[in-house]
C-alpha cells in the first residue's frame, strides 16, 4: 500500500512538473470518486484527497473538482463536500449534476434538485469566487431518452435549476438567515471559557476546573426545523 500511494504522488508530482515544463498555467484538478470499483481509495470523497494532497505537499498544485453524483455516491451531500473544499480553501470546480439516492453508481443526471443546487450555489457565493474553475454540466441524458430534443431539454433544465440556486443563495446570504443562527449557536465560544478554547489557551485541568465549577450548562436548541421552513420559504418564494 505505501508503495502504490507513493507512486501515485509521483505520477501527480511529475504531472505537475509537465505542466510547467510546456509553460501550462491553469489549474490542475483532483476529483473525488467513490465506487470506482477498488476496495480502498485515497480519493473517496474532499476529506481523504484533501488529506493525501497535504500529506504528499501537493495541495499547492491541485484544487478539488467536486460532482454532486460523486457526492452521493460518499454517502455526503455535495453541499457537505463543497463547504468543506471552501474552508479549507481548496474549492477549485464543480461537476454540475445530480445522481440517484438509490442506486449505488454514477447515473450523471441532469440537475433539476432546486434545494440541492441551492444550497451548492450557496457555498460557491460564500467562497466568493469559484476560480479558475466553474460549473461543469458532466451529465447525461437517460437510455430512455433517444429523441435529440431530450439533450436540449437536459440542459435547459440543469441551467433553470442552477439559475434559481443562485437567486435563492443569494437571497439568503443577503438575509443572513443561516449565518445568524450559526452565529447564535456557538456565541459561546466567544467569550470566557469558550474563547479559551478557541484561542488554544485551554487544557484538560482547565476544562476540568470549569466543569465542576461552573453553573449548570443550558443546552440551547438547534432550531433545524426552523430552518428547512425558510428555506422552503426561500426557494419558493424568491
Amino acid at each position: 500500500m505505501e508503495r502504490e500511494i507513493d507512486n501515485m504522488a509521483r505520477f501527480l508530482r511529475l504531472a505537475a512538473d509537465y505542466a510547467d515544463d510546456v509553460g501550462f498555467d491553469g489549474q490542475l484538478f483532483i476529483e473525488p470518486k467513490p465506487r470506482e470499483r477498488i476496495i480502498h481509495q485515497y480519493d473517496y470523497d474532499a476529506a481523504a484527497v484533501l488529506a493525501f494532497l497535504r500529506n504528499y505537499d501537493l495541495d499547492d498544485r491541485f484544487a478539488l473538482n467536486l460532482e454532486s453524483n460523486h457526492a452521493t455516491l460518499a454517502d455526503h451531500t455535495v453541499q457537505h463536500e463543497l463547504r468543506y473544499a471552501r474552508v479549507n480553501d481548496a474549492l477549485g470546480s464543480v461537476d454540475a449534476n445530480q445522481g440517484d439516492k438509490l442506486i449505488g453508481w454514477d447515473t450523471d443526471e441532469f440537475p433539476t434538485d432546486v434545494y440541492g443546487t441551492t444550497l451548492a450555489m450557496y457555498e460557491v457565493l460564500a467562497a466568493g469566487e469559484i476560480a479558475p474553475g466553474g460549473l461543469n454540466f458532466d451529465a447525461k441524458v437517460r437510455r430512455e431518452s433517444v429523441d435529440p430534443v431530450d439533450r436540449f431539454h437536459g440542459h435547459i433544465a440543469g441551467m433553470d435549476a442552477f439559475a434559481k440556486g443562485i437567486e435563492v443563495a443569494h437571497q439568503l446570504l443577503e438575509d443572513g438567515v443561516f449565518e445568524s443562527t450559526i452565529e447564535d449557536r456557538y456565541a459561546s465560544y466567544e467569550e470566557g471559557i469558550g474563547a479559551s478554547i478557541t484561542a488554544g489557551d485551554a487544557d484538560f485541568e482547565t476544562l476540568a476546573d470549569h466543569a465542576l465549577d461552573g453553573d449548570e450548562i443550558d443546552i440551547a436548541s438547534g432550531h433545524q426545523e426552523k430552518l428547512e421552513n425558510f428555506l422552503n420559504q426561500y426557494v419558493l418564494e424568491t
